[in-house]
């Protein structure tokens, strides 16, 4: 997890804003804090200078709402390009689909104690469990299923998802033990794709993020287990709940 080390060393940041005002306030006060600052004034500017390698930030901080490319799609990118925390700015609250895809919210104007703060209290934080918010089955899908198909054909399509499940696991251990990004990126999609057809709602969040963030290698790997965990989850509720009634003796 990135934030302040054990020594204290404030991370390298990268400040998208494409107010000037604003930009140049906050980058005046983050360098008097001691961070080292970066700016753009959009994200395709941004993206170019990760891209080129002109900066290797430990902390994003990124406008809502900018012209050009923003928002959640923004994130998705620099993602792609970087292992920085990604936290949202603006003056009011962000859309609820950037909170969900940033690591954090700062309302401005903030200077660089609140920054410090922040990060200090992200580095005491355990790293949320991916699952922790996401039903095994969503409910609204499993029920749409027993509309249109007999109770045998609906478990079939389970135990399907996770014999497919199972499979997959291994492809994505061998996938990052070959640092082959990609495959992960497309395995994660795959499992996204399929689980959300079936309504697994945990196994389809863990998917995406492998699809979104398979290139930084290090937290595809970390989803593994979380993975296992919700396939687990997905059997359990196969034998207990979607298992065939017992015969009568």
């Amino acid at each position: 997890m990135l934030g302040l080390s054990a020594d204290r060393k404030l991370p390298t940041v990268l400040l998208i804003d494409d107010d000037m005002v604003s930009r140049e306030v906050m980058a005046t006060m983050l360098t008097l804090g001691g961070f080292t600052i970066h700016t753009a004034e959009n994200g395709a500017d941004a993206l170019a200078m990760l891209d080129d390698e002109v900066c290797e930030p430990g902390v994003i901080l990124m406008d809502t709402q900018m012209p050009g490319l923003s928002g959640s799609t923004l994130v998705r990118e620099l993602r792609v390009r970087s292992k920085a925390i990604v936290y949202a700015i603006s003056a009011s609250e962000p859309p609820a689909e950037v909170l969900d895809e940033t690591d954090g919210f700062l309302m401005k104007p903030f200077g660089h104690e609140e920054l410090k703060a922040t990060l200090e209290q992200r580095a005491k934080e355990p790293e949320p469990s991916p699952l922790a918010d996401a039903p095994v089955i969503n409910a609204t899908t499993l029920g749409q299923l027993r509309q249109v198909m007999s109770e045998p054909a609906v478990r079939e399509i389970y135990a399907a998802v996770v014999a497919d499940l199972d499979k997959r696991q291994g492809l994505l251990s061998i996938a990052i033990d070959k640092a082959d990004a990609g495959e992960v990126k497309r395995l994660g999609h795959a499992i996204k794709g399929g689980c959300n057809m079936a309504g697994a709602a945990q196994a389809a969040r863990i998917g995406q993020l492998l699809e979104t963030r398979g290139d930084d290698l290090e937290y595809s790997h970390s989803l593994l287990p979380h993975l296992r965990e919700a396939t687990g989850n997905l059997k359990r509720m196969l034998e207990a709940e979607l298992s065939p009634p017992a015969k009568p003796q």
